[in-house]
């Protein structure tokens, strides 16, 4: 007679064993002797999970991220180190790597300071899309060149097949981008990888804690594809070594909205109505002008004044302004240009500001006015500035007001598609005459 104790360890035996496949493991199609999937066998239901997990394991192996498993998305904090407060930057990047990882679209560059968190948002994109079941690699670029080094002396693999492997993964991460000696056989050995990738338009992820300039010509121009590459700047401190971020009360006010005309307020806008204007051009202006006012009651999206020299443009942006400082708000109001020489003010040995406290106060304003936009004779460099900063604001979909002169033809392509975008600018145009020449028009 059998034991309790084995009469149980029978039935819980019997209870695994899979009801389909019979603890085969595999399965017949039940088709006709001449169907050409007659005698095939096919991985049971059973199975499939656990052959999934092999592969995964397989992946994992292969991607060199045993030492970042515990790094995912999940377990990234986009706070600041009281853990209440969100960082902005954190925040944007977090989003921005959760959709690239879903996509795989481009070359994804996080940039930012030691500690920062752009380690742990590259192996949240890696752990994913090796789940996701596509090969990946994750090196730190002094590491991928120790790789290729070892193959010197190695008789398992040949130097030109390491860097085939590499330059052809996948979707590969280059971690600490910079860190790497710069002799002459290091950098033209990335330059070839990076190029390749970028010719064949492989997914990768670089970090680096440089700033853009500080990166081989070479390279550098590779990085800053628009149409490739995603840029993102993470401003954070050191979560190892957490310090108090400095207050943006510390830098100095750039916003001149306490030095336009106090008479820029929404109730001494003319509507110019006892003038001769054409039926359109009344209508533009009331439209812009009601515009004005909704936005400043709740500002939201982008609202652009677009119009001639006089014509009532930064007269709306600045009672817009205003509105908002009188409703305990803090408007950042500046003059394009303005604005471009407080960024390059920054580079002298004699500021007492960073270039990115600066940039950063503008970028995060809860509500940014840009004046006198112009951008059709701009330097690279100013086209790059703005760009980046009007990117972020789109991508964070925060309010913003720009008024200019120049119509959209004039404006950069890339920055053009933003003030394009419906969903998120309403675009008025000023067509009447400038204040200065109405009395032309009494007839």
């Amino acid at each position: 007679m059998k034991s309790e104790d084995t009469t149980k360890k029978t039935n819980k035996k019997k209870n695994t064993v899979c009801p389909i496949c019979g603890g085969i493991g595999y399965l017949r199609r039940d088709v006709p002797i001449d169907d050409p999937n007659f005698g095939v066998l096919e991985l049971c239901e059973c199975q499939k999970k656990s052959r999934e997990d092999q592969i995964t394991a397989r992946l994992l192996e292969i991607s060199n991220l045993s030492a970042f498993k515990e790094k995912t998305f999940e377990t990234f904090n986009i706070h600041s180190h009281d853990g209440k407060t969100k960082n902005a930057t954190l925040e944007f990047a977090f989003n921005t790597a959760k959709n690239y990882a879903a996509h795989l679209n481009g070359w994804l560059l996080l940039m930012g300071g030691f500690g920062s968190g752009k380690t742990h948002l590259a192996a949240s994109i890696a752990n994913q899309v090796v789940t996701d079941g596509t090969r990946t690699l994750f090196l730190t670029v002094p590491d991928l060149l120790d790789w290729l080094r070892s193959t010197f002396s190695s008789q398992e693999s040949t130097y030109q097949n390491r860097f085939d492997e590499i330059r052809n993964m996948p979707f590969l991460v280059l971690d600490d981008f910079g860190t790497q000696n710069a002799t002459d056989w290091a950098r033209e050995k990335l330059y070839q990888i990076i190029n390749y990738r970028y010719i064949n338009q492989l997914p990768t992820v670089f970090t680096t804690n440089l700033n853009i300039n500080a990166i081989e010509d070479r390279i550098s121009s590779r990085l800053q594809d628009r149409e490739l590459v995603i840029k993102v700047q993470i401003d954070a401190s050191d979560y190892r070594n957490p310090i108090i971020d400095q207050s943006m009360q510390e830098i100095s006010p750039i916003s001149s909205l306490a030095y336009t005309r106090e008479d820029r307020i929404f109730s001494t806008f003319s509507a110019r109505k006892n003038e001769r204007l054409s039926k359109d051009e009344q209508a533009d202006l009331d439209a812009a002008f009601f515009a004005a006012q909704k936005f400043a009651e709740h500002p939201g999206g982008w609202i652009v004044f677009m119009g001639a020299s006089g014509t009532g443009k930064t007269h709306l942006a600045v009672a817009i302004g205003k509105y908002r400082q009188q409703m305990g708000d803090n408007p950042l109001f500046s003059e394009v240009q303005d604005l471009l020489d407080h960024l390059r003010a920054t580079f002298s040995p004699t500021s007492l500001v960073t270039y990115d406290k600066v940039f950063n106060q503008v970028r995060f304003a809860e509500l940014l006015i840009l004046d006198d936009f112009r951008i059709k004779n701009a330097t690279s460099w100013s086209k790059e500035k703005l760009f980046q900063l009007l990117n972020f604001r789109y991508e964070s979909n925060l309010p913003t007001v720009i008024t200019t002169a120049e119509t959209l033809e004039d404006i950069d392509p890339y920055i053009r598609t933003r003030f394009l975008d419906d969903s998120l600018c309403h675009i008025y145009k000023l067509i009447a005459p400038s204040y200065p020449e109405r009395n032309s028009r009494q007839r």
